[in-house]
């Protein structure tokens, strides 16, 4: 191969990872838009019983949360292990670190009833 068949294939392979990296935001964007106007719907015209609304939340939020892993980080589970064992081992620590205050926070509540 010649050296401009060279820099010519070598433009084309950029030229389609630039698309599919912008399709990757570009999905990234309207799904996290959608999951966020989900949520204030069905907050604001009060569609679903008040427990439901709660758990719904949750649910749409874990799923941005994968949307933003994917779309925007770029990490999945099937490449770079690493990163993942990396976001893994910090959301471990915070779940330790929130737990561990609703724990001291509930037990001071408790030693502070009057009797």
């Amino acid at each position: 191969m010649t050296e401009q068949a060279q820099a010519a294939s070598g433009s084309k392979e950029r030229a389609r990872e630039e698309r599919r990296e912008f399709r990757s935001y570009a999905w990234g964007l309207g799904l996290a838009l959608g999951l966020t106007l989900a949520v204030f719907a069905v907050v604001h015209w009060h569609a679903l019983a008040l427990p439901w609304v709660y758990y719904l939340i949750g649910v749409l939020a874990l799923v941005q949360i994968i949307v933003h892993f994917r779309c925007f980080l770029h990490i999945g589970f099937r490449q770079q292990r690493e990163d993942l064992h990396l976001i893994l081992f910090s959301a471990l620590l915070l779940v330790i670190m929130v737990a561990g205050t609703l724990w001291i926070m509930a037990s001071l509540a408790h030693r502070m009833v009057l009797p």
